[in-house]
């Protein structure tokens, strides 16, 4: 078992306006080595945080937490974010809660410091001393945290939450710096031509040109394109506005073939708003189309009459196979890269077993290269951070499921990650740019291409009092970043994240969720877009028109005019 103290008054543990109690249970679980989450209980009683692991072995907590009552110097106040403890043996005598969560904070502080090669003095200062703050309070706090008598000192929990969101402040600045100091090599091109030539020394011959080189210096392949910007639309909705703003903000238009739409009864087959859009994209707009996911058992993307086939694998699989087999036939010539699954490994809706969400995975993929040879493929993580495995043990953590993917031999090109923020829906629980943007580094180990989805609200989606789909619990606040979501926070989040994935070598492309809000059976994500249900245009919109001309002139989008923020 793990205990963690929390020294705070009872008043802090009831909500405190937008910023809520200083921890939070609703999406708390336990994790294990690797970070792969771990089945147990996480329970709170008085000032005490207990957690039963499933198993003996050490485990970390990770909770949200909020900061918003901390206001830090330079870039204003924290917001409430999903953090985490170190990995900690389980004992009788407690643990501080605030201040192994301020441990792990500044440990992975000084790991990506040392990753990303900003500790060089006289190169970013200002980063280097938030870094130093962060250091020295922690060590105040573990300096101070027992008196005489073995009990926790209240000065030392308020040291260990000072120390915390030094961290975290030091780790947006860590994220924000290295994507201003690589963003321009990458777009430039600069960074293949020095990978190209770690190549040829190491080799003695040049790379085979445009091919992605993987290097001892890099994290990652390194590849040649410039990266791209995308949008992803809503087949349904087709209109004069929203195909001109496709064309202001997006290098590619992403456009979901969800199963229900495409073949709403068994049989009956519904192309034409596809069509029109893909039709627009290709005759009109000249630009690049991506499609999928194809393959996505979410509810909403699930028709009925597929229900009757979920407990028969044979028949679903042969379901499977026919359909990837008529929206790869029908849109070969007209599409250039496949999403072509997306969540098999969360087993949430339609569930699978180990080896079918493999198999089904493996059919899929096939498929593709099969009929399209030329087309790349890739496959979509969702809930990267893999917080569904804690209750799901019929799941696949997402880092074993690309491991699969991978040691199994499958033909994928690319593995494509959603980072969406700021929503109800499972997962989507707010976190900092450097846990962001270090979750693509780790995903970049499986030395391929990564696209990239992100997504945030325009504006604060409160709890719904109906149950949440997958623990039939009330849904929980997701948190925010640094102030409640509005449309200015939702850009600035939009250019800070689009700069740090556009400055990875490995990374292919950067795809905007949610076109437009709007009437419909799906959206991503309630005030997602990128244009409100009343057709006016956000200031998010023009933010990513910026990045892309950015992009495109290769120079760093971090560079671009800063978002108004009020």
């Amino acid at each position: 078992m793990l205990r963690f103290t929390l020294l705070e008054p009872a008043a802090d543990r009831q909500p405190k306006g937008d910023a809520g109690p200083f921890v939070r249970l609703d999406h708390a679980h336990l994790f294990g080595i690797d970070d792969i989450p771990v089945p147990g209980e996480v329970t709170r009683d008085a000032d005490t945080v207990r957690c039963e692991p499933s198993s003996d072995d050490p485990a970390g907590l990770r909770l949200q937490v909020s900061l918003d009552d901390r206001p830090t110097d330079g870039l204003g106040s924290l917001g409430s974010m999903t953090l985490q403890t170190c990995l900690l043996p389980g004992r009788e005598q407690p643990y501080l809660l605030a201040l192994e969560l301020a441990r792990h904070r500044v440990m992975q502080v000084f790991n990506k410091l040392e990753d990303w090669g900003l500790f060089v003095p006289g190169e970013q200062d200002d980063v280097l001393e938030a870094v130093e703050q962060a250091r020295a309070l922690f060590m105040q706090a573990v300096v101070s945290q027992r008196d005489p008598a073995g009990a926790f000192r209240p000065e030392a929990e308020a040291l260990a939450r000072s120390a915390l969101a030094a961290a975290v402040d030091a780790g947006e600045r860590l994220a924000i710096a290295a994507s201003a100091r690589d963003a321009p090599e990458r777009v430039a091109g600069r960074m293949y031509v020095a990978a190209a030539a770690r190549f040829k020394h190491a080799h003695g011959d040049d790379p085979p040109p445009g091919i992605p080189i993987l290097t001892p210096a890099s994290r990652g392949v390194v590849l040649a394109d410039r990266p791209q910007v995308g949008v992803a639309i809503d087949p349904r909705a087709f209109n004069e506005p929203l195909a001109n703003a496709v064309q202001r903000c997006a290098d590619f238009v992403s456009i979901p073939m969800r199963w229900n739409d495409m073949e709403p009864a068994e049989g009956e087959l519904s192309f034409r708003a596809t069509d029109r859009w893909i039709e627009w994209a290709v005759r009109s707009a000249k630009i690049p189309v991506h499609a999928g996911p194809v393959i996505d058992f979410r509810p909403e993307c699930v028709p009925e009459w597929l229900y009757i086939w979920e407990n028969d694998y044979e028949t679903l699989r042969e379901l499977v196979y026919e359909h990837v087999r008529q929206i790869v036939t029908r849109y070969r010539r007209t599409v250039r890269r496949w999403t072509i699954a997306s969540g098999l490994h969360v087993n949430r809706n339609i569930r699978l077993s180990f080896d079918q969400m493999m198999d089904m995975t493996r059919i899929a993929v096939l498929m593709v290269k099969k009929l399209h040879p030329q087309a790349k493929v890739q496959l979509e993580i969702v809930q990267p951070f893999g917080g569904y495995y804690a209750r799901n043990r019929n799941s696949l953590p997402p880092t074993l499921y690309a491991d699969m993917a991978v040691q199994g031999g499958l033909a994928v090109d690319a593995f494509s990650i959603k980072l969406q923020v700021g929503s109800l829906q499972p997962g989507q629980t707010v976190r900092d740019l450097m846990q962001l943007s270090g979750l693509l580094d780790r995903f970049a180990d499986y030395e391929r291409p990564i696209a990239v989805t992100i997504g945030c609200p325009a504006e604060q989606i409160t709890p719904q009092t109906g149950p949440d789909a997958q623990n039939d619990k009330p849904a929980a606040d997701p948190g925010v970043w640094r102030e409640p979501w509005n449309a200015e926070r939702q850009a600035e989040w939009l250019r800070r994240m689009t700069a740090a994935c556009l400055s990875k070598p490995y990374v292919t492309s950067v795809t905007w969720h949610q076109l437009a809000d709007g009437p419909g059976r799906v959206m991503e994500m309630p005030a997602g877009g990128l244009i409100d249900s009343k057709g006016q245009a956000r200031p998010s919109l023009a933010a990513m028109s910026e990045i892309r001309r950015a992009v495109r002139e290769g120079r760093s989008p971090i560079a671009s005019p800063p978002v108004a923020t009020g």
